[in-house]
């Protein structure tokens, strides 16, 4: 809170008798309070559940609770009768809003993405998660406490094999594991990514998540996390942390590589077999690897890229100029680019450097429809390279998604030349008799190219196939692009659509992209550990006039 500690009791019943939150804070003198209150939650729902007829506490357990700490209890009871919101400062903020968000991602209700500056996620108040789950709320984050939540969120994902076998490791028995709630597995993987990865100081990885485990469940869970982080801390001293040994037949092997280097048993194999091992580490090492963020300065609102990098400058937020012209790397400071506007203002958009839109190559005049067009990064990028004249058909299943992108293209000065259509592709195609010059059907795949920046694709793609496009005009051309590396979703399924379709001939990108991303057989491909950008794969196809 502003100007200093937290209120006293008594001040807190003055601010709670006006419908203000309550705060609920340990001063340095209250460690007795530890204990006594970090089960908190439990016994006030305990409390009114018995107060209303159930079986809940009496008063002979209140009474065994330290003064102070019953005290404070019998407040937050009062609190939760009348709805006054509850604010707690003992815990780790920026913990507390890590835990839940991960809980969130698991449930496939959250992705693994920046938060904005009011420390909000996937468009709603991440603070109105945090409450509904933990039963209390955090005061509002602030930008270290965003860059702390993000890096903690994308790390624990991105290691969420590497950890959960460490974790499993060192519990008494499997069983404790496999039965864990949720949410205290949560507080226990961001503790050993905190120790093991980010070398966060031992006495805060374990005091701040035994705390935050203590107020969000109960005092069993908190003494459960601390004799497991100091368990952790001792083999991490000891340089003998369980992990297993690269040895065996080929399967156990990759069981292996896949529990250090935290990937599916199934991709790890997968690479292996095409890549050689070798490679396969280098490509797991870059997917582990702290990810940088591309900006492309927006051309159409008069910028240059110049512009765009005095700003960068002035923050102080260190960059790499791209070889494409548009584009600027940023390894760290993504955060304070989001906080100075540079994106509400419309002066850049956050986009891969994808070579994918040069594959496209938009002409002024030009009809092309963008098939999986959200978020939009590449739909805005064509849309510019039209010179305001031409049109981009912008065409999503999501609602949502889309309009965000007109939101984006209104602030970008493009609005009048992207239309949106919110439709399921396999429908549209079927249904509509519209025809274009050019189609970019970025293809969904299973995002192997880009697992340094999303680390939860790893866990949950699924393959689907190429889908049977006939909105090219004759003599249009067809762009497929994935964001993959898999040979599989790319080259075989560009041959077997030509197979399919004898009326589509491919034609060579060389000429629209430097000649180190064109194939033998002339496609576009960007390979991580080669190119250190995202990997990616595009292919034209002209269809034939006749």
């Amino acid at each position: 809170m502003e100007g200093g500690g937290a209120l006293a009791l008594p001040q807190l019943r003055a601010r709670a008798g006006i419908g203000s939150p309550i705060l609920l804070s340990a001063d340095p003198g209250s460690a007795r309070r530890s204990s006594g209150a970090s089960g908190f939650r439990g016994l006030i729902r305990e409390r009114i559940r018995g107060e209303q007829g159930g079986v809940g506490i009496g008063s002979v357990t209140f009474r065994r609770l330290h003064p102070a700490d019953q005290e404070l209890l019998e407040f937050q009871i009062v609190a939760l009768r009348t709805k006054v919101p509850i604010v707690n400062l003992e815990v780790s903020h920026h913990r507390a809003v890590a835990a839940v968000r991960l809980l969130r991602t698991e449930k496939g209700k959250a992705f693994v993405d920046l938060l904005n500056e009011n420390g909000n996620g996937s468009g709603e108040n991440e603070m109105s998660y945090v409450e509904r789950t933990l039963g209390f709320k955090t005061r509002c984050l602030d930008n270290r406490d965003i860059r702390l939540v993000t890096v903690i969120v994308a790390g624990t994902v991105r290691w969420k094999r590497y950890l959960d076998y460490l974790i499993m490791s060192l519990c008494s028995e499997e069983k404790v594991f496999r039965e864990m709630e949720p949410l205290l597995l949560q507080i226990l993987r961001i503790g050993f990514f905190e120790i093991l990865k980010l070398n966060v100081p031992a006495y805060a990885a374990v005091d701040e998540n035994v705390r935050l485990a203590k107020v969000a469940l109960r005092p069993g869970a908190g003494n459960l996390v601390n004799a497991i982080l100091r368990k952790l801390l001792q083999l991490k001293e000891a340089n003998s942390l369980p992990l297993p040994k690269i040895e065996g037949d080929d399967r156990a092997q990759a069981r292996a590589l896949s529990i250090i280097y935290s990937h599916p048993v199934w991709m790890v194999r997968r690479w292996i077999r095409f890549l050689g091992k070798d490679e396969a580490v280098k490509l797991m090492n870059w997917n582990n690897s702290d990810p940088h963020f591309s900006i492309r300065v927006n051309t159409a609102k008069g910028y240059t890229r110049a512009d765009l990098i005095d700003r960068l400058e002035n923050l102080q937020v260190p960059y790499d100029k791209s070889t494409m012209d548009e584009f600027v790397c940023i390894r760290e400071g993504m955060q304070t680019v989001l906080q100075a506007g540079l994106l509400k203002e419309g002066m850049c958009a956050v986009q891969d450097e994808s070579l994918v839109v040069s594959v496209v190559d938009p002409q002024p005049g030009e009809t092309i429809i963008d098939c999986c067009a959200a978020p939009g990064g590449k739909t805005l990028f064509m849309a510019a390279r039209l010179s305001g004249q031409g049109k981009i058909w912008a065409l999503d299943i999501n609602k949502g998604r889309l309009r965000i992108l007109m939101e984006a293209a209104k602030l970008h000065n493009l609005d009048a030349m992207i239309s949106d259509i919110n439709a399921d592709l396999r429908l549209y195609a079927k249904e509509t008799t519209a025809k274009y010059d050019k189609v970019l059907l970025d293809a969904p795949c299973s995002g192997l190219g880009v697992l340094s920046k999303r680390a939860d694709l790893r866990w949950n793609r699924q393959f689907e196939d190429l889908e049977e496009l006939m909105l090219v005009k004759p003599g249009g051309i067809l762009i497929y692009s994935t964001c993959s590396i898999d040979h599989d979703e790319n080259e075989h399924r560009i041959n077997a659509f030509v197979q399919r379709h004898p009326d589509f001939v491919p034609q060579s990108v060389h000429g629209y992209v430097p000649a180190e991303f064109v194939t033998h057989d002339g496609f576009y491909s960007s390979n991580p550990t080669k190119h250190s950008i995202d990997g990616a794969f595009a292919a034209r196809l002209v269809r034939s006039v006749l």
